[in-house]
């Protein structure tokens, strides 16, 4: 059908809430019916990097895996109008926190036939996870997890360090959260030193709402990301030794090696991206954005991935849901409020049974597993049922379509004429089976 308009999108945050804002701006051009933008991805005041889009992503590939759901192009064209040249000037909007459909169905809809194009910025969170529409949340999917496909270089990168932690065995890959803005977001401040709590605190007033927090609570209540080694107190409890390969994704840990000392004392064999391959070409490529894709496909791709904190953050909670989705791989999830008056004991010296209690404690644990979402469970980081499909179903409309969907699209489109294809029964047969 005819395009209702351009869409464009600036998508803020990190490199997982960029991609999470770039699924939901596809998400929005389909539901709009219009023609989508590369997505802009914010300078990001964290990273201080200004790859974009094209720098971090294949674009030919993204817009060519999607080229049934949206039109996908890099730039509003200019248009020309008696022999003058003249270009779309799209109207900025800012939707609201977790918009409906019904808000990009008429305020934008509305807006974008009016100027021909809009323009919506912050692009985060901005559209309602939870749709009742199984095919918009497939969609989401078919984004998230086949068109964003990152850049040859950096998955050649990511393959480098898998393939060397390999050489050795199995690996697991560990998101350490315990960063300044986690902890300062979280409220933990009671188990750092004066000065060092004084940063968080000025950090916490800096950057975010005024909330108020008790921090000698806040550890009790399971709500702060596992110190390093209470991460490596946890893995020994249940079974892990000291010959574990152990891969970190991590940023700037606070406290440093104050923090780190005791748990590389318990696992020596630690790794990163640097610390894989010392090369200059990994060091020169793993900065910023790059370093941040390279250090999600190496979780990606681990036998086991463990996050020690997964409330708001964004590069865990996607990484478990694109485990989930790759083929149910193995993760370990603590259930930090249940493990948090044994650690809380273990600190003031009650360590008879420590190990024993930590086990109990774990036996809740979803290790990889297809679950029911239930709420705050994030769609990104479980798409059970919606995203998953069966060979043999009760349900027509939960048959899997055949692996060569798009080729079959492409073969029947090609031959057929657009205004036939309402008319043939071999096009809406196919098209009927990728929903």
């Amino acid at each position: 059908m005819e395009s209702n308009g351009y869409l464009r999108v600036r998508c803020n945050g990190g490199l997982n809430q960029q991609r999470t804002a770039i699924c939901n701006a596809v998400l929005a051009a389909r539901i709009m019916n219009a023609t989508l933008v590369l997505p802009e991805l914010d300078a990001n005041s964290f990273w201080h990097d200004d790859s974009g889009f094209r720098g971090l992503y294949d674009v030919e590939h993204f817009i060519k895996t999607l080229r049934f759901d949206v039109k996908i192009v890099e730039s509003i064209p200019e248009t020309r109008k008696n022999g003058k040249v003249k270009k779309i000037k799209a109207f900025q909007l800012r939707p609201d926190r977790d918009a409906p459909i019904s808000w990009y169905q008429t305020t934008a809809l509305e807006k974008m036939r009016q100027h021909g194009a809009i323009y919506l910025t912050p692009f985060s969170h901005r559209l309602a996870e939870e749709i009742d529409n199984p095919e918009y949340q497939r969609l989401r999917c078919r984004v998230n997890y086949h068109a964003l496909k990152f850049k040859p270089h950096i998955m050649k990168l990511s393959n480098t360090i898998v393939n060397k932690l390999r050489e050795e065995g199995h690996f697991m890959s560990i998101h350490l959260r315990f960063e300044m803005d986690m902890l300062a977001f979280a409220g933990c401040f009671d188990i750092f030193t004066p000065e060092e709590q004084k940063i968080l605190q000025k950090y916490r007033k800096e950057n975010f709402a005024e909330k108020e927090l008790v921090p000698s609570q806040r550890r009790a209540i399971g709500k702060c990301p596992l110190t390093p080694e209470e991460v490596g107190l946890v893995l020994r409890a249940i079974g892990f030794d000291n010959s574990t390969r152990i891969y970190l994704a991590a940023g700037e840990l606070f406290g440093g090696e104050r923090f780190m000392k005791p748990f590389r004392a318990l696992f020596p064999r630690l790794e990163n991206h640097s610390s894989v391959d010392s090369s200059d070409e990994l060091a020169e490529n793993t900065r910023g954005l790059i370093g941040s894709a390279v250090d999600y496909m190496v979780c990606l791709l681990s036998d086991i991935f463990m996050p020690t904190y997964d409330g708001p953050s964004n590069f865990a909670n996607n990484l478990l849901g694109h485990r989930l989705y790759y083929g149910f791989r193995t993760n370990i999830r603590p259930d930090r409020k249940a493990l948090a008056p044994i650690l809380v004991n273990r600190e003031k010296g009650k360590v008879a049974g420590f190990e024993e209690a930590v086990r109990r404690a774990m036996l809740g644990t979803n290790f990889g597993g297809p679950h029911k979402r239930i709420s705050p469970e994030s769609f990104y980081t479980n798409s059970w049922p919606e995203c998953f499909c069966q060979m043999s179903p009760m349900n027509p409309a939960d048959k899997c379509p055949p692996d060569n969907v798009l080729e079959m699209l492409d073969s029947n489109m090609g031959s057929e004429d657009s205004h036939d294809l309402d008319t043939s029964g071999s096009s809406n047969s196919t098209m009927t089976a990728t929903r």
